[in-house]
């Protein structure tokens, strides 16, 4: 299968890159950055840099191309996001990047397009012991500025689900952590102190990038159009939870406990930190024939560690 992901150098794109030359896919590799050109070339690709946000020249870039799927890997996150400004390009990516990326799938003939989404579209409150799952309400009104992030989530999987002439596909992931853009985040957070321990957190899902890699795999090759799927691992855990345990882990200071309403001036952190959320992966280990290999934060969290210890051992 040929495929175009855009995105390709990011967290989920560069292992994603890899994983599919690994299984013979075919990869046309979309990104922004000059500097990711040789990488991805050497990874097997076929670079084409452009922006998405701007449609014409997007169009130009692929003109003449031709591929069987799409995968969206587009956000906009170089640090752990803490006020509502952090999140501003990624909603604009997901709004007007996919669209502009829909528009080049169907000139590039795809009869399949997936989308990145996100769990916390289910809405940014507590929902307490609640399990939920892909038959509740995805990306309802939000209060405040809120609202600008569901708006933008809800467009990016209106846009792919309600395709006429492609089998569409939103992969709603959990939070993200392992080695890699995200994992690299985390860890500096910690080291910096700026990630604080919030007071009596409730739990909220993950996703081990290695899982997000081998679930968009399994969506591509299996998936049903017009579907969407929690993709998360198997034990939801507070961000204070993990964040003392990577710590722990990799020997960084532990993170400095503070109470909730200290966060005020951080609101979406804090709405993220407060947690509140637990999602069913249920059915796409049914539908997908996926599962988790990193099931629980706990393995994850050693992994992370491995990594990072031989990663802080290195000379400067």
């Amino acid at each position: 299968m040929k495929v175009l992901i855009a995105g390709a150098s990011g967290a989920i794109g560069m292992p994603l890159v890899r994983r599919l030359r690994a299984s013979s896919h075919e990869v046309v590799a979309l990104h922004r950055d000059p500097e990711a050109h040789h990488r991805l070339a050497a990874a097997g690709t076929t670079p084409v840099r452009a922006d998405v946000l701007d449609q014409c020249a997007l169009l130009r870039a692929l003109d003449g191309d031709r591929v069987d799927a799409v995968i969206s890997q587009l956000t906009s996150l170089k640090k752990v996001p803490m006020r509502h400004r952090d999140m501003a390009m990624t909603d604009r990516l997901r709004d007007e990047g996919t669209r502009n990326l829909r528009a080049a799938a169907e000139q590039a003939g795809a009869l399949r397009f997936l989308t990145q989404s996100f769990v916390f579209g289910y809405g940014y409150g507590n929902w307490h012991r609640r399990v939920l799952t892909e038959s509740d309400r995805f990306a309802p009104p939000g209060k405040g500025r809120f609202e600008a992030h569901l708006a933008a989530m809800r467009a990016n999987e209106e846009q792919a689900l309600r395709a006429e002439t492609m089998a569409g596909i939103a992969l709603r992931y959990g939070l993200l952590y392992g080695p890699g853009p995200a994992g690299d985040a985390l860890v500096e957070a910690l080291r910096r102190r700026r990630l604080p321990a919030v007071r009596h957190p409730d739990v909220e899902p993950w996703l081990y990038i290695d899982d997000a890699v081998s679930a968009t795999l399994a969506a591509l090759e299996h998936g049903e159009g017009g579907t969407a799927y929690n993709i998360v691992d198997d034990e939801p855990v507070s961000m204070s939870r993990l964040a003392i345990a990577l710590a722990d882990a990799i020997g960084l200071p532990k993170p400095p406990t503070v109470p909730a309403w200290m966060l005020a001036a951080a609101p979406y952190a804090k709405a993220v930190a407060l947690g509140g959320l637990r999602i069913s992966n249920a059915k796409a280990k049914r539908e997908l024939s996926w599962m988790p290999d990193v099931p629980t934060y706990q393995e994850g969290v050693r992994r992370m560690a491995d990594h990072y210890r031989e990663d802080f051992a290195r000379p400067a």
